[in-house]
């Protein structure tokens, strides 16, 4: 019983020694992946996906625990579908932002984060697409979108796996500010990203 013990022991403490990070070690990820988003209070919305990119730096504090910062182009916004006198007409919200992620990084085991913090984010582009489709002709336009709050703020929680450094992250971010200067719409965004994790 003791033998067995034992060998249970250094099994978690070997668990534990692979789980930790380097102290004092700074990371660089490159990344990409999709977003899923869409938006509160939008009746009969859609959900647009579109690209995430960018690259996210992380230092080692502890063992089990890390700070990283990032810069993240996504691609956000809403879609909406409708069907009028047989044409299909789809507009599409294409608003667009410089994400600044900030994380506090957990490590229970080797490999796997769970992770939360703040992210602020600035605006690059805001546009309204419309497509119109009847039978074979189609139609599309393309115009300036108004009234968008040139910074958002966001609080992203998640988790991510690392195997033979690369990472598949998945997070969603709970927008705290309201999206539009008038009405009370916030953005709601899940994203899934494949990034490669390499020692600087």
């Amino acid at each position: 019983m003791k033998k067995l013990m034992m060998i249970a022991a250094m099994m978690i403490a070997a668990i534990s020694a692979n789980a930790q990070n380097e102290v004092g070690q700074i990371t660089l990820k490159p990344t990409v992946g999709m977003n899923i988003a869409t938006m509160t209070k939008m009746d009969d919305s859609k959900v647009r996906v579109g690209l995430i990119a960018g690259a996210e730096a992380e230092y080692g504090v502890a063992e089990s625990f890390g700070i990283s910062a990032g810069v993240l182009y996504s691609m956000q916004g809403v879609k909406f579908k409708e069907s009028v006198s047989g044409v299909d007409v789809t507009e599409t919200m294409k608003l667009d932002y410089i994400n600044i992620p900030i994380l506090a990084q957990y490590y229970p085991i080797k490999g796997l984060a769970i992770k939360a913090g703040i992210q602020p984010g600035f605006k690059v582009s805001a546009k309204l697409s419309e497509k119109a489709t009847s039978g074979n002709a189609t139609y599309t336009d393309s115009e300036k979108l108004d009234g968008v709050k040139a910074f958002q703020f966001a609080i992203p929680v998640g988790l991510s796996y690392e195997y033979q450094n690369f990472v598949l992250d998945a997070r969603y971010n709970i927008y705290v500010t309201k999206a539009f200067k008038e009405g009370d719409s916030r953005h709601s965004v899940f994203s899934i990203t494949l990034g490669y994790k390499f020692a600087l």
